[in-house]
């Protein structure tokens, strides 16, 4: 029973990966370090400027943040914490990262509440927020000006335009084996140049993107250390255990 409940639970967990790997939509594959630690203050001063007005990330802590991607809590206290507290006192860094905005405010500005970051790369996966966060489009049909290719009807306004731009999508009309017409897009031309480049663009969402898969497992580093230490362990304890039997057995097997 024990066995099939834990099954079902590994099972449940890589249902939201395989739903949107599932949906049709091509996601592009993001080569990330977790030990890059210049990547990882990029991406959170990514997150802080542009993502935490309306995103928490609730269960990660400012001053843990500072230590694992190696700044000091000085530093992040002065450029990397913008919010304020009950009382209209700046945020402690020893504080939860919250954002400010009111979930309420957030449901009607944007039709849902926007969702805490804490976790997202765990829930959505890597490779999904890196098309994600690419593949904003002008869409003068949704309430925020904006559609996106890996999330249809997204509440969320392109945040990051300023940086890539703005897009508009090109199709072509195809026709299928049964003769019907479809329209499908198959590219975006740009019609507001970003301050950025497409490479550079592309650099700034893989550092953001670290740093949220940072978020989501805080310890990956320490554990896939650990894992090794341990695995190295067994396979010496291996040997020395092989080596025992032989010792004890010796006289038996003669």
């Amino acid at each position: 029973m024990k066995t099939r409940t834990l099954f079902t639970a590994v099972i449940m967990s890589l249902v939201p990966v395989f739903g949107f790997a599932a949906s049709g939509v091509h996601l592009d594959s993001v080569d990330l370090d977790p030990t890059d630690q210049a990547s990882l203050q990029r991406g959170a001063k990514v997150f802080m400027n542009y993502c935490a007005g309306c995103h928490s990330a609730d269960y990660a802590r400012y001053n843990r943040m500072a230590k694992d991607i190696g700044l000091s809590e000085e530093q992040v206290s002065e450029n990397l914490i913008f919010t304020t507290d009950d009382n209209g006192e700046r945020t402690k860094v020893g504080s939860l990262i919250f954002s400010n905005m009111n979930k309420d405010f957030g449901k009607q500005a944007f039709g849902t509440t926007p969702p805490n970051l804490a976790l997202i790369a765990r829930s959505r996966g890597t490779d999904y927020l890196y098309t994600y966060l690419r593949t904003f489009y002008l869409d003068p049909s949704r309430p925020v000006g904006v559609n996106n290719l890996a999330f249809p009807g997204v509440g969320m306004p392109h945040v990051l335009w300023k940086l890539q731009g703005l897009k508009q999508p090109v199709y072509e009309t195809t026709t299928d084996e049964n003769g019907h017409e479809h329209e499908e897009l198959v590219r975006f031309e740009t019609v507001v140049e970003g301050t950025l480049s497409e490479e550079e663009y592309d650099s700034l969402v893989t550092d953001l993107v670290n740093f949220l898969d940072y978020l989501a497992d805080p310890i990956k580093v320490e554990r896939h250390r650990l894992g090794i230490v341990v695995m190295l362990f067994l396979f010496i304890f291996l040997g020395v255990a092989i080596m025992l039997k032989k010792e004890f057995w010796k006289d038996v097997t003669k």
